[in-house]
């Protein structure tokens, strides 16, 4: 038996869409799973020298994790990767590794659990869906955790819709910089204003308004935050600069991707002069940064089995 499973890059959040707005992109890894004799992991492309290629690595964990999930042993596989989404750019690498797992292990064990259910275990291990549902749907999704109750047990559930987008073309400068997660997350205020929590929920809705409609100077407006983008963007050198510089060369909205520390550009058309100026800002900076020319995947996951 040999699975081919395929995951897109994701970016998340948009702007004021914080943990709940994600969107698929055009970028893909591809892993090839077969039968052996131990678990193993090759990975080859983005992350090859970083990735953890051992029992750490995230993919075999993910897969551990839905096997102890439906109470069965996993049969050892080898993992062959080929890896096109940078790892720690904010473009979704852990969430594709998750999914990766989680998808190789249910058809490994002839499917147990339905896409939902995996979507639910993949937010439980990424900690939020806003990466996880776009990657397994494809297209802008939204999305939420619901916590009820059955049988006396807390029960999360992952609400996720696919909503209409236009056509869009994505800029996606990366730069050469380390910012975990942790990192990302410890920056953010416990607290927020009334204020501050209003200007996101109305700029999250419009925001999906302008991607349904191609209302790109509406999007220019509205893909605003005030609850976490000021917060990390003083983590990444360069970046505010990048982002003024993307809409001075022509990009409709311009955000950070998922906690960064890529920055992530929209247009109508392709515009290479976006690209360019928010790598010389990033070299200003002192940092080198690549440009990646994207569009939107309406395509989510996929797995082959052969």
């Amino acid at each position: 038996m040999k699975i081919t499973i395929k995951v897109p890059a994701t970016t998340a959040n948009l702007g004021p869409g914080f943990d709940s707005l994600g969107l698929a992109l055009d970028l893909w890894n591809e892993t090839t799973v077969t039968l052996a004799m131990e678990f193993s992991v090759t990975v080859h492309g983005e992350g090859a020298q970083k990735i953890p290629q051992g029992k750490n690595n995230l993919i075999l964990r993910a897969a551990h994790r839905l096997g102890e999930c439906v109470g069965r042993s996993l049969l050892p596989f080898h993992a062959e990767c080929v890896n096109h989404i940078p790892p720690g750019s904010g473009l979704g690498s852990s969430a594709a590794a998750v999914l990766t797992g989680l998808l190789a292990a249910n058809a490994l064990m002839g499917n147990p659990l339905l896409r939902e259910e995996i979507l639910s275990l993949a937010s439980e291990m990424e900690g939020h869906p806003d990466n996880v549902a776009p990657a397994l749907m494809g297209g802008l999704v939204v999305s939420t955790v619901d916590e009820g109750h059955a049988d006396g047990a807390m029960r999360h559930k992952i609400i996720a819709r696919q909503l209409p987008i236009t056509s869009l073309e994505v800029t996606v400068a990366v730069p050469e910089f380390n910012l975990s997660t942790r990192q990302a997350r410890a920056a953010l205020p416990e607290q927020v204003s009334l204020r501050d929590a209003v200007h996101n929920i109305s700029r999250a809705l419009l925001v999906t308004e302008s991607l349904r409609t191609g209302e790109l100077d509406l999007l220019g407006k509205a893909m605003t935050d005030r609850l976490h983008q000021s917060h990390r963007l003083k983590l990444i050198p360069g970046a505010a600069s990048a982002m003024e510089a993307a809409k001075e060369s022509g990009a409709s909205a311009v955000a950070l991707s998922g906690a960064g520390p890529s920055v992530i550009a929209f247009s109508s058309k392709a515009e290479p002069a976006v690209g360019e100026s928010m790598k010389r800002a990033f070299e200003e900076a002192g940092l080198q940064a690549r440009i990646f020319h994207l569009g939107v995947s309406s395509r989510g996951a996929e797995v082959q089995i052969r």
